[in-house]
């Protein structure tokens, strides 16, 4: 139990992680072709770049491996009107039965969904109802409160025509939930813009926005690069917006999110051990968590997920390979091809890397674990980073520029 490290990271004061970011620096759409996006190049030591993201392939080195996280965002945003007028927002969070995101997304008549309320004073009892037009007939979809966890409820939807499944209704009657720091409610131009053009696997309420700048032609020459690719997913939950409300980072509460990894990606970072490159955060966090997940199988328990300080509660002595062979194991001993899994973890300074060797990420809010994250890997010099870009008028965040950061 390594209690020192956990005490001196969860002391980490959130006002050291505070910088300057004025409104107008947000971007509050994307630029019309997407890599054509400022790329801040940092290679540990060097002075900074600025590039076009376009420019990416040349960047990279052509035994990398570049991780992508293929998560689809959802139109999870529903908005009900009541009978006397008032509005009640749900928010779907995450399913509750089916559990599983493809069948949920398969499931027909009736489901039910972990979700945030808003104008939640509106709803004291009953059910609520909304009507659309679907393939040439009315659909009418039914909202029903189970039980409450918090701020969390249980919502049970049901909707008149058994033949119509449940990723067809969130289709028809949700919005895109674009980040609350835009300040504008979505358009129909998110629909696109604010999904990865290797978006596939549905179930994110919020964009892995790192990849929003890679488009068909870079992706393209990426290849031509002889650099390998792999696809991983993890749904990104609306606790990424989440901020840090307390002082010290200890006080902060990681959201959990839902991991899935093929194993062919896992051999993949077996063979390009000390040379991947996570696209995102959430590539890195569930890159990360993989050697942790690994740990837990070659000591023998059946531990497939990781909570919020583990990395700096233990310390395995376990490889990297070694961790990432043991989940291969497993998964032959289960007879599948791909790990499904949770994490919890959180990425801040004082975190020893074992996976990820560079990183894709765009430019966070201040005083945010993503924050936390960059200054995790890049060190103190997060701040000129941040500063440069500042001055060289780089976007900041969903909509704005990017950075590849190398060790």
């Amino acid at each position: 139990m390594n209690t020192e490290l956990k005490e001196a990271v969860s002391r980490i004061q959130m006002e050291d992680y505070n910088y300057p970011l004025p409104d107008d620096r947000i971007a509050k759409y994307p630029l019309p072709c997407r890599s054509d996006s400022k790329l801040l190049v940092y290679r540990g030591g060097s002075p900074f770049q600025t590039r076009h993201f376009r420019d990416l392939p040349e960047e990279l080195d052509s035994d990398m491996l570049l991780v992508f996280n293929n998560t689809k965002v959802i139109q999870a945003r529903l908005m009900f009107q009541k009978k006397t007028g008032g509005w009640v927002e749900i928010f779907c969070l995450e399913p509750e039965r089916p559990s599983d995101y493809q069948l949920m997304f398969a499931q027909t008549g009736v489901c039910v969904w972990k979700c945030l309320v808003g104008n939640l004073k509106k709803w004291k009892e009953g059910v609520l109802q909304l009507t659309r037009e679907y393939q040439g007939a009315p659909l009418t979809l039914t909202a029903e409160r189970l039980s409450s966890y918090g701020n969390t409820h249980d919502i049970k939807f049901s909707w008149d025509r058994e033949q119509v499944t449940w990723g067809e209704v969130i289709e028809t009657f949700g919005e895109l939930p674009i980040p609350p720091y835009l300040k504008r409610r979505s358009e129909e131009s998110d629909k696109k813009t604010y999904q990865t053009v290797y978006s596939k696997i549905k179930g994110s309420v919020a964009a892995p926005t790192a990849g929003l700048h890679f488009t068909p032609e870079v992706l393209e020459q990426v290849a031509a690069k002889g650099v390998e690719t792999a696809y991983l997913t993890l749904h990104v939950g609306a606790g990424t917006f989440q901020p840090v409300k307390t002082e010290a980072i200890g006080g902060h509460d990681m959201h959990t999110e839902v991991i899935a990894v093929p194993c062919e990606v896992i051999e993949k970072l077996l063979a390009h051990e000390g040379r991947v490159v996570a696209v995102g955060t959430t590539s890195v966090r569930t890159l990360e968590s993989l050697y942790y997940i690994g740990c837990h199988l070659k000591a023998g328990q059946e531990n497939l997920s990781v909570s919020q300080w583990e990395p700096y509660e233990t310390d395995p002595q376990v490889t990297t390979a070694d961790a990432l062979h043991a989940i291969l194991d497993y998964l032959e001993r289960q007879g599948t091809q791909v790990l499904h899994a949770r994490t919890q973890i959180i990425i801040a300074p004082g975190y020893r890397f074992h996976v990820v060797r560079g990183i894709v990420t765009n430019f966070h809010q201040p005083k945010s674990t993503l924050l936390l994250l960059l200054a995790a890997y890049v060190g103190d010099v997060w701040r000129d980073m941040y500063d440069y870009a500042l001055r060289e008028g780089y976007r900041s965040l969903s909509y704005g520029d990017s950075s590849l950061l190398l060790r």
